[in-house]
């Protein structure tokens, strides 16, 4: 039993071993026809390469042709490969001395002339030229693709830093509304049940500056918010209306107020935040004049847009300032009344505004003789896009 136990573990250890072995055997072989579908082009050189080289042995007077055969399928080759430096070299020098051997051997017997023998280091070093060029090519191309890694990086990081941004000024803008009319509400109250006059001027005061708080929470809110897709809600809206309303709600200001043409029309756009654009300018042009200056309102239609103005008599604006006034926090001056705004977010909002319904805003102002402020919003809707 146990001489027959010993066999038969011998035999089962034997073909655990041959199995084991066969296993290797496939996956040597697995492994040796990749790299040989991997290195066809290779192989295929080397063949043509050695059927050219015993052409050169055998045909001593036709040898030219498969001397530069040689040489002109290892530089197609390379192009296809870009091997490194050192791989490079020793292939060269392999080719130089293959060829170069058969050369040599048949200048001594004198069946080639000497000088024959000066055009294999000349191909050579023609070979070796590309080499270099190839690789310095590379290199640069190297260092582009590098350089636009880190543009998309810069890229990616100042993106991340602008959505931040965006997202502070939402949570900022809607966390300050609530205690801004909070302590109006009570600064209001106080001026009203106040029996002792200072008092009383100084909850106007606050009121005052309150007020100035929550305009400026309001635009940083509405700028953050105008790339959102919901920021417009369009709908029919006569053009003449809009411009009638704001002068109810600035007319109050002591300014010759006038009308000039108001079209009768209607366009596609928001009438609540055209309004805002409208209070902005109006804003604009009351802290650029005096008592007693002019400030017209107009609308018209022209080449396809409804042309919203704002024209006044009031300072102007220097032309150096008049390329960064639509600019975040940016301020033109001289001023004439700082009753209201100053915190340089106006105009932004006005542009931003006229973005968003696919217009433009411009101004013209010439320093000592007022400025127009013009908001230009399409008269029809946008055509659809088409896929």
């Amino acid at each position: 039993m146990s001489g027959g136990t010993a066999s038969t573990a011998r035999l089962i250890v034997a073909g655990t071993t041959t199995r084991e072995q066969a296993r290797t055997g496939r996956a040597w072989l697995g492994r040796g026809l990749r790299r040989a579908r991997q290195a066809w082009m290779d192989v295929t050189w080397l063949a043509f390469a050695g059927a050219n080289l015993a052409a050169m042995r055998l045909l001593p007077q036709w040898q030219t042709v498969p001397f530069l055969a040689i040489w002109v399928s290892l530089a197609v080759l390379y192009g296809f490969r870009l091997w490194r430096l050192q791989p490079a070299i020793l292939t060269v020098a392999a080719v130089t001395l293959a060829t170069g051997g058969i050369i040599g051997a048949q200048v001594i017997q004198g069946q080639q002339e000497a000088d024959y023998l000066a055009e294999v280091p000349l191909v050579a070093l023609m070979f070796l030229v590309m080499v270099w060029h190839g690789r310095r090519r590379l290199a640069a191309l190297q260092e582009r693709l590098a350089a636009m890694e880190e543009v998309q990086r810069v890229s990616a990081e100042n993106l991340r830093l602008m959505e931040r941004q965006h997202l502070f000024l939402l949570d900022a803008s809607h966390e300050l509304g609530t205690p801004i009319t909070v302590a109006l509400g009570h600064a209001e109250l106080i001026e009203q049940e106040a029996t002792d006059e200072q008092v009383a001027e100084d909850a106007r005061v606050v009121i005052g500056e309150l007020g100035k708080l929550r305009r400026l929470s309001g635009r940083l809110l509405l700028l953050a918010s105008a790339p959102d897709p919901g920021f417009l809600h369009v709908a029919p809206v006569p053009a003449g209306s809009v411009v009638t309303g704001a002068l109810d709600r600035w007319g109050h200001a002591p300014r010759r107020w006038q009308f000039g043409e108001l079209a009768d029309a209607s366009i596609p756009a928001d009438r609540d935040r055209l309004a805002v654009a409208l209070d902005a300018l109006l804003e604009n042009a009351i802290a650029h004049t005096g008592d007693g200056d002019r400030i017209e309102l107009s609308v018209r239609i022209q080449d396809g847009n409804a042309v919203f103005a704002v024209a006044d008599s009031g300072c102007g604006i220097a032309e150096a300032d008049l390329e960064r006034i639509f600019a975040r926090f940016s301020r033109a001056m001289p001023y004439r009344s700082r009753q209201s705004g100053g915190f340089g977010l106006g105009l932004p909002v006005v542009r931003a505004i006229a973005g968003a319904h696919h217009g433009t805003v411009r101004v013209r102002s010439s320093l000592g003789h007022g400025s127009t402020f013009e908001l230009l919003i399409p008269a029809a809707p946008p055509p659809p896009a088409t896929l």
